[in-house]
């Protein structure tokens, strides 16, 4: 295993030396995905978790689930303690080269790319759902009178 200075910054080249530790492609974390070197991805930060394989609340099966790959959405669903969040520090390793990182969705603005898709989402749908609603009322109460 090695510290993360022997294990090298993932083929990144010299700028990788940042104040979060070397950088790592996605290729190079997932090889690290068995028992005897567990590696995970969490907020686009790398984590060695091998020698908390044993230690996990909810077993070491858990963790060689998502070894090797981006992690963020099963952790933050269990809902994991302050404690938990805190204690990821000790095995924080480096971070996912920034090439690899997709973008966050919530900050991605809504606007549709073009303006012809905003019109008939803004318009032309509601018109004929007003339409069909109008007809419909119509006919409901043609059938009401003829009864």
């Amino acid at each position: 295993m090695g510290t993360p200075a022997e294990r090298g910054n993932g083929g990144a080249g010299p700028e990788a030396a940042s104040e979060g530790g070397p950088f790592f492609t996605l290729a190079e974390v997932g090889k690290r995905n068995t028992a005897e070197e567990t590696w995970l991805i969490i907020r686009g930060r790398v984590y060695d978790v091998t020698r908390f394989l044993g230690e996990h609340p909810g077993g070491e099966e858990v963790l060689l689930e998502q070894a090797g790959r981006d992690a963020t959405e099963s952790f933050d669903d269990v809902g994991h303690s302050i404690d938990a969040q805190e204690m990821l520090k000790q095995y924080h390793i480096g971070e996912v080269h920034p090439c690899e990182l997709k973008p966050d969705p919530s900050k991605i603005p809504s606007k549709p790319p073009s303006g012809e898709s905003s019109f008939w989402t803004v318009w032309w749908i509601p018109i004929v759902g007003a339409l069909v609603l109008g007809l419909m009322y119509r006919f409901y109460l043609m059938d009401g009178k003829s009864s």
